[in-house]
């Protein structure tokens, strides 16, 4: 079987409710971005390439900006996540089963994190066996990793933010239920404007409680607000944690999702979907050079006066709780173009091997770091003395022959058997649910299909 082959298969068989083929593709982005940068975080550490003193401050700049495929995964989860509300809000669709949703996040979730976080433990970590750490331990257990320092970026770094996904997975049906009770009061053409205002609160939501958990957090640790510190310390520790909960970002795909579903009905005028199709390239250039500022903005707030148009201190003292909200929207001016842009523009996130990617990044996210840190210790002693390109180029090399092949079967072994298995059981709970209908009747329950 060739290579070409073999992601073919693995895309005909991967779970296809509904899926958005080119967003595979963006999702593929964003877990390379993560991994790009935490080999510039390695490499430099360890002093084996680090081109900041030679190359120009635009090359430097990009370094940092794979730390932002995280924002990147929060919106498109932002996106996919609400869509059948979004239709269910405009449209009065069937309401989406909640228990089908739990259930698929469940078993898409579960299995493959508690595999991972055990046997990590087992074989990097195993201070977390000791009774001293078992506080720590029920945190990540519990999907709370993100809301102390203790866990925050430990054991595995990239979790913290499983745990913000986790979160956010169980408040969603919660805030579209908290919506409907809106929005289904108001008349049909009034719904839009009545559920984009609901997900603007939220994004306003996600800035307050940004800049507010800033304030408390890591400016003023000790200090109060109406009620003791503790009682504040509890109150952060659920809607801030140690770096917010990125209701910005998900709100930023929640409004995608909203247009999207929008403009694609067919009661909508075929000209705005005609009108979208040709601002696509204006759109995907505007997401560009707002990505490209931020990229600068982002860099300068390390190395002052790399970039004399941000050292206003107005852009140094608010870039921690307004940058989240800008790289959002950079990136959601981005999708937006792909999805209704031309079939040249989709086509490079539509090609086989990034949707392959895309659909094992998961696993890739989950259990890169780990081998990374492994190479360092098994293989980086033997990069001493080479070219630095060339070093540098070994830990790419690393990740193509060893991490995605060990992700890829930690995908079939895993992750997929456990959606499969999450199907299985929602049919079967529904099967017991709906009486059996009479001979050439159909049931009254029409199925309710998700997004995965």
């Amino acid at each position: 079987m060739t290579i070409g082959t073999w992601i073919r298969k693995g895309l005909e068989d991967s779970p296809k409710n509904n899926t958005i083929a080119l967003l595979d593709g963006v999702r593929a982005f964003a877990c390379l971005f993560v991994i790009w940068y935490h080999i510039n975080l390695i490499t430099r550490a360890s002093h084996l390439w680090d081109p900041r003193p030679s190359a120009h401050p635009l090359l430097n700049s990009f370094q940092y900006f794979g730390m932002y495929g995280v924002t990147l995964f929060f919106v498109l989860s932002g996106f996919l996540l609400f869509l059948p509300f979004a239709k269910a809000l405009l449209f009065e669709q069937t309401w989406p089963s909640v228990r089908q949703f739990y259930v698929r996040r469940v078993f898409r979730i579960l299995p493959a994190y508690y595999l991972s976080l055990i046997l990590m433990i087992l074989l990097f970590q195993q201070q977390y066996v000791q009774p001293e750490h078992w506080k720590e331990l029920g945190l990540f257990f519990t999907f709370f990793m993100d809301s102390s320092h203790a866990t925050f970026r430990q054991l595995n770094g990239p979790f913290w933010t499983l745990a913000v996904e986790w979160q956010y997975y169980l408040f969603l049906p919660l805030l579209v239920l908290g919506m409907r009770l809106m929005v289904w009061r108001v008349k049909q053409g009034y719904r839009l404007p009545t559920t984009m205002a609901c997900l603007l609160a939220l994004i306003a939501w996600g800035l307050f409680s940004r800049y507010w958990g800033t304030y408390f957090v890591d400016q003023h640790p000790s200090a109060t607000f109406l009620v003791p510190r503790s009682v504040l310390n509890s109150i952060l520790f659920f809607t801030f944690g140690s770096s917010g909960k990125y209701l910005e970002d998900f709100g930023v795909g929640m409004v995608l999702s909203l247009c999207f579903v929008y403009v694609q009905h067919p009661s909508i005028a075929p000209k705005v979907r005609a009108t979208l199709q040709k601002l696509s390239p204006w759109l995907w250039g505007t997401g560009l050079l707002c990505l490209l500022a931020m990229i600068l903005w982002n860099y300068n707030q390390g190395y002052v006066n790399t970039w004399p148009l941000f050292n206003n201190p107005i852009f140094h003292e608010n870039y921690y709780w307004l940058s989240e909200l800008c790289f959002s929207l950079s990136f959601g001016l981005c999708i937006l173009a792909l999805l209704f842009g031309s079939a040249q523009l989709k086509r490079p996130f539509e090609s086989s091997p990034l949707r392959w990617i895309g659909i094992i990044s998961y696993s890739l996210y989950m259990w890169h770091l780990p081998f990374l840190l492994v190479f360092i210790n098994w293989g980086q002693p033997l990069l001493r003395g080479w070219p630095p390109l060339l070093a540098y180029s070994a830990y790419w090399l690393w990740v193509l022959v060893v991490i995605i092949p060990f992700c890829f079967l930690f995908f079939t072994l895993v992750e997929k058997p456990g959606m499969k298995f999450g199907e299985r059981f929602h049919r079967q709970k529904a099967n017991i649910a709906t009486p059996a209908a009479a001979p050439g009747q159909k049931s009254s329950l029409p199925e309710s299909k998700g997004i995965r």
